[in-house]
């Protein structure tokens, strides 16, 4: 029993340095200029993609309209195929591939953080006016 949690617990560490290395810190993603958001029909979508991870990491949208979150999956067997958006109580499971739809409504000037099913991969998105 012992050596299952110390192998689970070596598992994560390993996976949790592969993501640092191939997101270069992280800091390529935060800080580039996101272009996934769009508004159809007086709709607000913002478009996510879930795959180890998801990408954008950080997004700007209008606060105020009609929002629908866009969770696009291309063969996704991680954890990132579980959305948590907390705040709101949302708790999704995304199929492998896919899109799938949220809608959490009108947002008002704030920032709304969701992570994996684990919490092992963060997204936000800051609402302006």
């Amino acid at each position: 029993m012992k050596s299952t949690a110390i192998s689970i617990l070596i598992a994560s560490v390993l996976v949790a340095v592969a993501i640092v290395f191939s997101n270069n810190g992280g800091s390529a993603n935060e800080n580039s200029v996101a272009n996934n958001v769009s508004v159809i029909d007086g709709v607000q979508i913002i478009e996510i993609s879930a795959k180890g991870g998801y990408l954008p990491r950080k997004s700007t949208a209008k606060s105020g309209i009609p929002t629908i979150l866009r969770f696009d999956t291309s063969g996704t067997f991680d954890c990132s195929s579980s959305v948590r958006i907390p705040s709101m109580n949302i708790s999704k499971a995304l199929p492998q591939t896919g899109s799938t739809d949220i809608d959490i409504g009108n947002q008002e000037v704030a920032t709304l953080q969701g992570t994996c099913g684990m919490g092992m991969y963060p997204f936000e998105i800051d609402f302006q006016s």
